[in-house]
This record gives structure tokens, sequence and C-alpha cells, in this order.
């Protein structure tokens, strides 16, 4: 998998259409950031696992 701009410009044009969404398992505070890894490698994750920083 390559970094492609114009990939990206189309995944976000979808998103934005609501034609794809993204499916977010789970959101840790970025205090949890080890838990949030732990938990990604865990293998338990059914979706994106988010670190916020807010």
């Amino acid at each position: 998998m390559r970094a492609d701009g114009g990939q990206l410009t189309e995944i976000t044009s979808l998103i934005d259409e609501g034609i794809i969404r993204p499916v977010v398992d789970r959101v840790f505070p970025f205090a949890s950031t080890r838990e949030a890894m732990a938990y990604v490698e865990a293998g338990r994750a059914k979706g994106k696992v988010v670190v916020s920083l807010k």
C-alpha cells in the first residue's frame, strides 16, 4: 500500500457524500494510548481505534 493523493481525494469525496462511512470501534483519550495499542494488538477491534487529542 502506498500513499496516493488521487485515491485519498476520491476516498474523502466518498466519505463527504456519505457513500462510505468509517467504522469507529472505540475512542481512547491520549492519556490511554498504551491501552489503545494493547486493544489493537489483542485483535479485538471491529473497526478503527481512535486516540483523541482533546
